[in-house]
């Protein structure tokens, strides 16, 4: 994967940047994009949302332990999940990459719509 790559989440009008992990469950999140999801609140610490597809994890940690910012996959259930808490060591958690600012915009209550994309340079 290139150096720095990023993406984007855009949430009503607003842009999040990703800084992605260079590891083969990101690279093939990435080969899912553009991507609209829904997403919902799960355990007061997540906004998690359903892929289109299971992504590649062979190659994984055995889990995390997930810190504010951190944009996750969640093997068993194949889904997206992006901390706004910290959160305790979740064995199948694996880490693509990490918000450095504007993590406030997810913390809204409900469920909500974002796309997500390659961010522009």
């Amino acid at each position: 994967m290139e150096a720095g790559l990023k993406i984007r989440i855009d949430v009503d009008g607003t842009r999040v940047i990703v800084y992605l992990d260079d590891n083969k469950t990101a690279r093939d999140f990435i080969s899912l994009l553009p991507l609209t999801l829904t997403l919902e609140d799960y355990a007061a610490t997540e906004k998690i949302g359903y892929l289109p597809r299971k992504l590649s994890s062979s190659d994984a940690s055995a889990g995390i332990s997930p810190r504010t910012g951190d944009v996750t996959y969640y093997a068993p259930w194949g889904n997206l999940a992006i901390f706004h808490k910290d959160f305790r060591y979740s064995p199948g958690l694996v880490k693509l990459g990490s918000i450095r600012d504007g993590i406030d915009v997810l913390r809204r209550n409900g469920r909500f719509s974002v796309t997500i994309s390659l961010a522009d340079e």
